[in-house]
């Protein structure tokens, strides 16, 4: 028998420390009421905005804004994280039933001709309030929310504009579910351990567990990561094996069954398009890039430009090298996407001799968390985190900590799910189950969401360099929510466009291999003893090794989101795949062994993730980064002196005001495109 709805569990705030969601109480069945009553009260409280017979002020219409939907954001926050971490049948039928709902009540507040009208009077007179500069900020953005909703346009433009929103709703969630789905019925699965030669006994073992809960004894899964390329095929030996587990993660969203996602890319492509269009744009790429530090489509492809050529000299002469090393080991056959990793490895084990599987039994997961990740945030920040385990959690797998000041006073929660499932969308992520806001009197609730391998009972979790990197990257997310220090939730923490988010987890990622942050956690998961000097030498004298695959699978993604983006409003309906060939050949980044780190059909992150036209932001972001980076070493590295600096001028901001003043603030200049170049071991390359 389902469990009766609890009205009021979202109705006021979690009595739990930080309001902390009561997951104890939590029922799938608490969504679908506490939602569409959170969706009433929030129109009931706008209808008094519009209503109200006095003049617009910054108060009764801005704050008073700002001060609506909290049931609704209590409610939401929660659910977006469980159906993305955690999800069901029930809470997938309730996503797919709200999503055209959400969309039409964000668009009742938006169109409103009412609210624009008092937002519209606040905003003209701006230059006379008297206001500080986040209150300027508020009234700015939530103006330009306004007229990049379309509230400006006409009746039937706006009649129109509702309609789309709703369909590309809808749209986006089918498509997620259907990701979801395909990735867990794509898992690859073997008969006999033998054909997963070259993987360790642990991910062997993992794979029989994974096969075992799957209701197949006897056999060995793999389950897809969301990226093309699988973290397997690094080792695995027998290349028809490595051959098939390519392919099964290349068409998980391709094989003409239910979880094929092509027809409804090209008609979520079509309606985007249609929509910038109505906004009175030439395309979705230009709409969406407005409100971003690179604020246009020619300086998005101007940049992306500048890394191109580069990028595909140095894949070229990378291919060459690991086409050598297979005729030298006595193989002819031609370098395939399902090679290049394999090879690369061989090829980092003949010239550094280092092997990949040397460094994860010095990298267990809770040393590289506690002395690695937690220490870095100490001594750069001053904070501390402590676990909590009486707060309660979504899954067993989920940890809390809380998280003080150098002087013990209290910031927040953040909690972590670090390993993979199959109810679990793939990828890694952070998100906020509360949001900072002094108005609204509440400190950052965040999340950090991973797909690690889950270990054997009894066996330790020992993680990839790739997976400590993205531990570190989902942590500087993390801390930019953490350090959040607004009056307006709208301005709080990571409310920043996508070209400057991406800044502070990639920032944080470079500390994961600083020679000071490496020796305290390269520890031995079994003997204690630390990573041999030899051993941590060598990381840092590969660190760009591979590195032209790592950027050319990344500039393919983003030079094939722009182009899906670049849609002419009037433009016919695409064909998916033949899209996808001719935009990346016109990109000029068609290269043969290195495909797309996600190809149209399962990239996410542009269809539902919120990034459309946005995913050249990790590279953007990482020019940012790697600036931030040479500043820091420039001005005596790991200091708590820097740390502060970038808390105070670029973590706590939010979106208080322009980005590129607030980088030029901390970096003392614009961004620079080459030490990035050389970052990435491409200067050489370009010359």
């Amino acid at each position: 028998m389902s469990p009766t709805p609890d009205q009021t569990l979202f109705a006021a705030p979690s009595p739990l420390p930080y309001q902390a969601p009561p997951f104890d109480r939590i029922t799938d069945a608490d969504f679908r009421p506490a939602l569409e009553e959170g969706m009433r009260r929030q129109r009931a409280e706008l209808e008094l905005i519009a209503a109200d017979p006095a003049p617009p002020s910054f108060e009764n219409t801005i704050v008073a804004l700002e001060r609506s939907g909290q049931m609704l954001s209590r409610a939401s926050h929660v659910f977006s994280a469980l159906t993305a971490a955690n999800t069901n049948d029930t809470l997938q039928e309730i996503e797919i039933a709200l999503a055209p709902r959400l969309a039409a009540h964000s668009d009742a507040i938006y169109l409103d001709q009412r609210l624009f009208g008092r937002v519209k009077a606040v905003h003209d007179q701006l230059d006379d309030l008297p206001l500080g500069p986040e209150a300027r900020q508020l009234v700015k953005v939530t103006w330009q929310a306004f007229e990049r909703a379309g509230a400006g346009l006409p009746e039937a433009a706006r009649t129109r504009l509702m309609a789309l929103n709703e369909t590309i709703s809808t749209l986006q969630t089918t498509l997620e579910q259907k990701l979801l789905a395909g990735a867990k019925a794509g898992a690859f699965v073997v008969d006999d351990a033998a054909q997963l030669a070259g993987l360790g006994p642990q991910e062997i073992a993992a794979a029989a567990h994974d096969a075992k809960a799957r209701g197949l004894d006897g056999k060995w899964s793999l389950p897809l990561f969301n990226t093309t390329q699988q973290p397997a095929l690094a080792r695995l030996e027998d290349r028809s094996v490595r051959e098939a587990l390519f392919v099964r993660a290349w068409n998980r969203a391709e094989r003409g069954d239910d979880h094929d996602t092509r027809a409804v890319i090209s008609e979520i492509a079509s309606l985007r398009a249609e929509k910038a269009g109505l906004l009175g744009h030439g395309s979705f790429a230009a709409f969406a890039l407005q409100d971003q530090m690179a604020a246009t489509p020619e300086a998005v492809e101007g940049f992306l430009d500048q890394l191109t050529g580069p990028a595909r000299a140095a894949i070229e002469a990378e291919a060459l090298e690991l086409q050598a090393l297979i005729a030298a080991e006595g193989q002819n056959f031609e370098l395939k996407p399902w090679d290049w990793e394999r090879y690369a490895e061989r090829l980092r084990k003949r010239k550094y001799d280092l092997n990949q599987e040397e460094l994860k039994p010095y990298m267990e997961l809770g040393r590289v968390l506690r002395d690695g990740l937690f220490h870095v945030a100490e001594r750069l920040y001053g904070i501390v985190l402590k676990p909590r385990t009486d707060l309660p959690v979504y899954h067993p797998d989920v940890t809390v900590h809380e998280v003080f000041n150098q002087d013990g006073s209290a910031i927040g929660l953040i909690y972590f799910d670090f390993f993979k499932r199959d109810n679990k969308a793939g990828g890694a992520w952070m998100g906020n189950f509360v949001d900072q806001s002094r108005l609204l009197g509440t400190k950052p609730v965040v999340y950090n969401v991973c797909n690690f391998t889950k270990p054997a009972a009894g066996q330790p979790a020992l993680l990839s360099l790739m997976e400590v990197t993205t531990l570190f990257h989902e942590f500087g997310h993390a801390l930019h929510g953490l350090f959040a220090d607004q009056d307006y939730p709208s301005l709080s923490g990571t409310s920043v466009a996508r070209d400057f988010v991406e800044l502070p987890s990639q920032f944080n990622e470079h500390w994961a291999l600083h020679p000071d942050v490496l020796k305290r956690y390269a520890v031995h998961h079994r003997t204690g003893e630390p990573m041999p000097e030899a051993l941590a030498g060598k990381i840092s004298t590969v660190a760009r090794f591979n590195q032209a695959y790592s950027i050319g699978e990344v500039l393919a993604a983003a030079r094939l989101d722009m182009q899906w983006h670049a849609i002419a409003p009037d433009a016919p309906v695409q064909d998916v795949d033949a899209f996808e060939a001719e935009a990346l050949r016109a990109a000029g980044v068609d290269f043969e062994a290195t495909p797309p780190r996600y190809r149209t059909s399962y990239f996410k992150h542009v269809w539902g993730g919120g990034y459309a036209a946005g995913y050249y932001a990790y590279l953007w972001a990482e020019m940012l980064d790697v600036d931030a980076y040479h500043w820091f070493l420039e001005h005596g590295g790991l200091t708590r002196e820097n740390g502060q600096r970038f808390r105070d001028l670029i973590l706590s901001r939010g979106h208080t005001g322009d980005y590129g003043e607030m980088f030029r603030a901390f970096y003392g200049k614009d961004p620079e495109i080459g030490p990035l170049l050389e970052h990435r071991g491409l200067k050489t390359a370009s010359a």
